[in-house]
């Protein structure tokens, strides 16, 4: 153990995550298959993994800063709490201006992109990761009158889930190279298909998730299925994602899903999302 944590003190998600599976994990458990090792590519705010708390695990994104971010929460902590007790300081000085500068300056060491991309987090609108087609943070400064940035228990206890991962910046394909058979469990959360041309988006990258990806995720988890190994996809209800996954290699399940972000107050709530397995 990295520090004596309270007993209530349970891994869960450091970062607010839009799209993150915290609140359907109840839905989840029992599709959850048994298996030795863990692969999860679209890593995001890690909800399943720490719910799963697996002993073999292995965590990808293509995101950059958030695998440096994880990295530094499971092997430089302390350096990381320091920060952003820094950055919890400013903010409550001076919470607009602090935020566009820190918003404005990347970092250079690891530990600092972490430390930025957690305050950002903790305190940009509705916790979104969105970015231009530079590859720049561009969401604007939240509402919020005492934002927790620094969750120190929270951190730890993540840290303590962590220590037994590997944690490095892939495509989903990468997970190709490593699971093999049915001792293997891949949980697939990728950008979300929108549901009409009107769908709330949000660029996780300059690199948006499109058609073509979509594609190819499905035919990486035809191959993994053809190895035996066991997977578990999560996408939009919309006939796209039906087509691609309507297969005897697949079961597809209905699962009601708490949508809080949209640009349209009146279309948050309660949606239909589906969940991908693969046959038994």
């Amino acid at each position: 153990m990295l520090t004596q944590l309270s007993k209530k003190t349970l891994p869960r998600p450091f970062l607010k995550w839009a799209g993150g599976k915290n609140k359907l994990i109840p839905t989840y458990k029992s599709y959850f298959p048994r298996y030795h090792n863990y692969y999860e590519p679209f890593l995001g705010g890690g909800a399943v993994f720490f719910h799963l708390k697996p002993a073999s695990a292995l965590l990808t994104d293509i995101n950059t800063e958030l695998i440096a971010t994880y990295n530094c929460v499971r092997d430089r902590l302390s350096e990381l709490i320091d920060l952003l007790k820094e950055h919890q300081y400013q903010h409550s000085l001076n919470s607009r201006d602090y935020y566009y500068k820190i918003r404005n300056n990347p970092g250079v060491s690891n530990v600092e992109i972490a430390a930025r991309l957690i305050y950002l987090n903790r305190t940009c609108f509705n916790g979104l990761y969105r970015v231009n087609s530079k590859g720049q943070f561009n969401v604007p400064l939240g509402k919020y009158t005492d934002p927790k940035i620094c969750q120190v228990e929270v951190l730890y206890a993540a840290s303590n889930a962590l220590q037994n991962a590997q944690i490095k910046q892939a495509d989903f394909t990468e997970v190709l190279e490593h699971a093999h058979n049915s001792d293997d469990f891949v949980f697939f959360d990728p950008p979300y298909h929108p549901i009409s041309s009107t769908s709330y988006f949000t660029a996780y990258s300059k690199n948006p998730f499109n058609e073509e990806d979509q594609i190819r995720l499905r035919d990486a988890c035809l191959e993994l299925i053809h190895r035996g190994v066991k997977v578990m996809i999560c996408n939009s209800d919309c006939d796209f994602i039906l087509r691609l996954y309507t297969s005897e290699k697949f079961k597809i399940y209905k699962v009601k899903a708490s949508r809080n972000i949209n640009s349209n107050i009146n279309n948050r709530g309660t949606i239909d999302e589906l969940l991908i397995t693969s046959c038994d």
